[in-house]
């Protein structure tokens, strides 16, 4: 019997100890700022002249780490040793694989503050958030290694008088995965052990903004006794990298989470055949949202603003379950978006390494730039309530930014924004807020806040979402309690932290033996 994992606890900063273990370790990576950070390619460190350099988007001239990066020259050579490397790594039992996952997570949790206060400086993460992506990394070391512990002797099939009948799992081959800058550790991590722990070799491509966090992960792996090319870090372009690998005749999965126009552009490349190769590749992808609260007349109205604050604007909007659709019946519309606005004025906009700032920065200048011209779209189609300006002259801040009165087709109502900007729409009923909810081309979280039973039940048919929340926020699902993932755009629904993640990254086997 394996016996089940509790999440891993969030870290209780009103105790003085923990705040000075957080600023401790903020002073242990400021003291390791600008180093240099090698490829992994079969166990072997590589270094190369073009680096990818990752800066503080909360301050634009620190420099976090300087990163090697990969051409396709070195990328060839990686998918080689992932090659070579499954023809022993297939065969090495699972419960060795998963003793490496449950070793891993053991020196993150010894590391905790120090992952966390990385993510703090690379992804501009406050606290609180740099601290549940790195318990959200340790919970999927742990869950996952149980989980194919679980797996490991396959499903019961029935058999017959003389013939015995077997239905087990085999790894798939080489995965390629390509990981986010939103949760550089959690999501990394997450999907690079999932394929590994299922017997896979695999080449992980880290977002671009926050490779040092990843080359940092990988260095835990090996020490966790992970074999030589079994994991090979490769960073590099989308555009050279990734799509090399993608294409490559020997990727038999892809694992890729980030945008809607990247995903579907990764989905129509892996569906080509390219030359020498034998099997279609399979594909998964999360990719975008547009989320929704919905909040009936029959609500908690503190709940729901409290709610829509939070999910609106934790990590400044950049998680793909972010709010950014609030519906609200019409006949407590104002009283919703008035106290949004209230709350939304008292949330502080600063560096993240200070704990007091609720906000820290947006990720890049390139999202600063798109998220404020939202902002001026959402000018000419609705009412800015609060919110609204940028500052981009030491790092790339925005203010938390409510729209009211918005229609439900506006542009600010249907494309993705990843940014603190929360739209407000009125619906004249329940039945019309579900239907405006429903009117977008993604489908991943959403939630409704309401005290009517009957409503309930009516959005847990209706809302067409992969994650849907009843009375409280739509962000924040935990490993193993939520399994996540959505519909439509949102990706391959492949519900990461879910009883049957791991399936995705393997084939059923059948044998059948007569006596």
């Amino acid at each position: 019997m394996v016996q089940p994992y509790k999440h891993e606890p969030l870290t209780d900063f009103s105790i003085e100890a923990n705040r000075q273990a957080y600023l401790q370790a903020l002073k242990t990576i400021e003291g390791e700022l600008g180093k240099d950070y090698d490829l992994v390619i079969g166990g072997e460190k590589v270094s190369t002249e073009d680096r990818i350099i990752s800066v503080n988007p909360a301050n634009k001239q620190e420099v976090i780490g300087r990163v090697s990066k990969a051409n396709q020259e070195l990328a060839e050579i990686a998918m080689q040793a992932a090659v070579e490397a499954f023809k022993t790594w297939k065969k090495t039992k699972p419960e060795v694989r998963a003793d490496v996952l449950f070793k891993a997570a053991a020196i993150i949790r010894r590391r905790k503050h120090e992952f966390s206060a990385l993510m703090t400086k690379e992804a501009g993460k406050p606290w609180s958030e740099a601290d549940a992506d790195t318990a959200e990394g340790i919970d999927f070391l742990e869950y996952y290694g149980r989980q194919m512990l679980a797996l490991k002797n396959g499903m019961s099939v029935q058999s017959r008088p003389n013939e015995h009948n077997r239905y087990g799992y085999i790894p798939l081959g080489v995965g390629v995965i390509i990981s986010p800058w939103n949760f550089p550790f959690a999501i990394m991590a997450g999907t690079t052990v999932a394929a590994i722990v299922s017997g896979n070799t695999v080449l992980l491509k880290p977002a671009s903004t926050t490779p040092v966090i990843a080359a940092k992960f990988v260095e835990v792996m090996e020490e966790a006794g992970l074999p030589k090319g079994v994991l090979n870090f490769v960073p590099g372009s989308g555009s050279e990298v990734g799509d090399y690998l993608v294409d490559h005749k020997d990727t038999r999965f892809i694992s890729f989470t980030g945008s809607r126009e990247v995903g579907l552009r990764i989905f129509e490349r892996s569906s080509k055949i390219s030359e020498g190769q034998i099997w279609m590749k399979r594909l998964i992808a999360e990719m975008g949202g547009k989320d929704t609260i919905v909040v009936d007349s029959e609500a908690d109205l503190e709940l729901a603003a409290q709610s829509i604050v939070a999910s609106a604007f934790g990590f400044s909007g950049q998680k793909c379950s972010a709010c950014s659709r609030a519906v609200v019946v019409e006949d407590v519309y104002e009283q919703v978006l008035n106290r949004v606005v209230e709350l939304t004025n008292q949330l502080t906009v600063g560096d993240p390494s200070d704990i007091s700032n609720f906000m820290g920065p947006v990720n890049d200048h390139g999202a600063f730039k798109k998220i404020m011209e939202y902002i001026e779209v959402g000018k000419q189609e609705g009412k800015l309530m609060t919110g609204g300006e940028g500052d981009s002259s030491k790092g790339f801040f925005i203010q938390p930014t409510v729209f009211a009165d918005l229609d439900r087709k506006a542009r600010l109502m249907q494309e993705e924004i990843f940014g603190p900007v929360v739209g407000f729409t009125k619906a004249k009923n329940f039945d019309e807020a579900i239907e405006i909810a429903n009117n977008t081309e993604y489908g991943l979280t959403g939630a409704v806040i309401s005290r009517n039973r009957a409503h309930i039940e009516q959005a847990r048919e209706d809302f067409h979402v992969g994650n849907l929340y009843i009375n409280r926020g739509c962000t924040g699902a935990i490993v193993g309690y939520q399994p996540f993932g959505g519909f439509n755009m949102s990706g391959t629904d492949s519900k990461a932290g879910g009883p049957d993640y791991l399936l995705l990254h393997m084939q059923a086997k059948t044998t059948s033996e007569m006596f």
